[in-house]
């Protein structure tokens, strides 16, 4: 039986086409049987909330009184890196003196800034030696130490009892 040029050929085309069909993953808050959307200003409290939308993925560092709920989706294709295709973050606000809705901010992946890190190094204080006079100067600093003494008849030292 021999195997038809045409045949592999079709064969490794199709395998070339399903190595490029991109894969989507789904991180974060997925909602099931509430979405955010539902949740109304100055009727739901926290405990409502909770109950709707299950325990917030984050809750703002200098406000405890933010609860956030982030979800996003990637798409990755082939062997490159994974491309965020969508994200969304719903920012629900409780008033400070009770537990309601006093505010629900929606944000998108259009909302979002790409930060730019320094990648600068915090300078250290002192002065930069070089390799041989780190060297030199430990070699130097050993034999700049006084003499150890050894008092005869004590525990731990030679010649003790």
């Amino acid at each position: 039986m021999t195997v038809k040029p045409l045949a592999c050929l079709a064969a490794l085309s199709l395998l070339g086409t399903a190595a490029c069909t991109p894969v989507n993953s789904y991180q974060g808050f997925q909602a099931i049987d509430h979405t955010p959307s539902e949740i109304k200003v100055g009727e739901d409290s926290r405990t409502t909330v909770q109950s709707k939308l299950g325990s917030p993925t984050a809750v703002s560092t200098f406000d405890k009184n933010t609860w956030f709920y982030l979800s996003q989706t990637s798409e990755t294709t082939g062997f490159y890196r994974p491309r965020v295709t969508r994200r969304d973050v719903t920012a629900i606000v409780f008033d400070k003196n009770g537990d309601k809705v006093a505010d629900i901010r929606n944000y998108t992946l259009k909302d979002g800034r790409v930060i730019s890190y320094n990648d600068k190094e915090t300078p250290t204080r002192g002065r930069e030696m070089t390799v041989l006079e780190q060297l030199l100067g430990s070699i130097s600093a050993a034999g700049a130490l006084p003499p150890q003494e050894v008092n005869p008849g004590t525990h731990g030292t030679p010649g003790g009892p």
